[in-house]
Formats: C-alpha cells, structure tokens, sequence
C-alpha cells in the first residue's frame, strides 16, 4: 500500500465512523483474548461492528467480539476495540494496526493494549497481572515496511521507552492503592498459532522476556510511530516453564483471563482517572 492509498484507507474509515459518532476519544483500548468484558463498565454511547468500517478485518478469534466502542471509562472518553487481529490469523502487520491509525486519526493520542499471555516467570503465577516495560518481537516483520508517511511518524522512530514511564508509574500506584498484585517484565511477541515446545520456552526466557503472546507489538511499534502514549498490562493466563510443563487448555487460559478482568478492569479505570489531562 502506498502513503496515498493508507492515506485514503484512513480517511475512509474515519469518514464511515463519523457517519455514526462526533465523539472525540482521548484514550484508545485494545482488548484481548478473554478480556472482552471489561466493555461492560464503559458507559457506551456508540457500538459499530467491525464490518461496517471500511478497511477493518474481520476478528476470527474465539472471544473477540469484533466491535468498535465509543463511551466513557475512568471519567475519560474513550474508544475500544473489542477483539484485534493476529498475523496468525492471515493478516499483514499493515492491516493489524490499520484500527490504531483510525483510532489516531479519531483523535486518540494514548493506547491501552491488554493481552493474555503465557507466564515463563517461575515466580510468578495464572492470574497474575503484568505491566509491560518492554517487549521483544520474534514476528519477522514490522508494521513499518514499506514506504513511510511523514505525516504520520518518522521513518526511523525511536523505541528505547515504547511503554510510557509516567503511565506505568500511574499502573503501580493505583495497583498498590488497589491492592491488586502487579507485576512488571518483559513481552516476547512469537507468531503462532501453535505455542511453543520446551526448547523454545528456554529460548524465550534466556533472551530476556518474562511472558509470551502472540499480539501487542505490532499495535504498540505503530503507536509510537505516530507518538502515541502506550500503557500496556498482560493477563498471565498459564505457567510455561519448561520443566513443568503440562498440555494447554485454551478453554481454562480463557477462564483465567475471565478471572482476573475484574482486576484489569479496576486498574485500566484508576489509571485512566489519574491520567493527566
């Protein structure tokens, strides 16, 4: 796609949801596998399904509703997707954060990302929260290949703090307000769809990452591009230690995402109370 036709893409996807919605959000929220519920304490003003926004896919996960959110969270107006889009799934990185551009060009210039993931930390346990503080990607690809739209971001952005230090400070305190267990690590993004063999969960945990997944990254290399804020948290759904290493269950990682919403849910809303305007 060149910078004339992303641009288009864009503008036509912006056009659409402004057919249903003036809002302005101030905060844009990207929920993942099992977290779909957290919709239920936004006040809703505006729901479009996916397929009604031109240049959206088409969620094709178990659990992602594939809808676009327009309400109120934490006293913050805000947009959420609910359900993303994989490279697992066939789709390019262009067209996975396709919705962080629109959301960018809604007016949106923080991102929340929240994900489920595999917990390769040994002390660390399902359920647990986790504040991303850096990632790895292990995808092969950027969302950045290909021709660069200035206008958007640079051709070469920096990415030494991807995860906003003042936001991440804002997670701590309110968890510890909260009293809610947070942890802080490294993500490693892995394609998928398969997860992975013991050799590969020691490779993980030896170049550095305390959790695996197999989304996030790409949403959060394209935020940053366009200068965007990112706060990312984590859901450690299972204990992949290789060691100890038992058959997943999907249906008991969605259950444990479930689970533990609730606190996600109460963390997202304080941080975004406390948000500075």
């Amino acid at each position: 796609m060149t910078t004339t036709e992303l641009s288009q893409a864009i503008e036509g996807a912006v056009s659409a949801i402004r057919n249903r919605t003036e809002a302005t959000p101030d905060v844009a929220v990207i929920l993942g596998t099992g977290l779909g519920g957290l919709v239920q304490e936004i006040e809703l003003a505006t729901e479009i399904p996916y397929e009604d926004i031109p240049g959206f896919p088409r969620s094709t996960v178990e659990t992602h509703a594939g809808r676009l959110l327009f309400g109120t969270l934490g006293g913050r107006q805000v947009l959420a997707m609910q359900g993303r889009f994989h490279r697992y799934e066939g789709y390019t990185m262009q067209q996975i954060v396709f919705p962080v551009r629109v959301m960018h060009a809604l007016g949106a210039g923080s991102l929340v990302v929240s994900n489920a993931c595999g917990g390769m930390h040994p002390l660390w346990a399902p359920g647990d929260l986790m504040l991303i503080a850096d990632h790895i990607s292990l995808l092969g690809d950027s969302p950045l290949v290909g021709p660069n739209d200035d206008s958007l971001g640079p051709r070469f952005p920096d990415m030494s703090e991807p995860y906003d230090g003042e936001l991440r400070s804002l997670a701590r305190a309110a968890a510890r307000d909260l009293q809610i267990v947070l942890r802080e690590g490294v993500y490693v993004a892995v394609a998928g769809p398969n997860l992975e063999t013991r050799a590969e969960y020691r490779f993980l945990r030896g170049i550095g990452a305390d959790v695996v997944g197999m989304s996030t990254v790409p949403e959060v290399i394209a935020a940053v591009h366009m200068s965007m804020r990112v706060l990312g948290i984590s859901i450690i759904t299972d204990a992949c230690l290789p060691d100890a290493l038992a058959p997943a269950n999907i249906e008991q990682i969605i259950v444990t995402a479930q689970r533990a919403e609730p606190d996600l849910t109460r963390l997202v809303a304080t941080v975004l109370e406390r948000m500075p305007s």
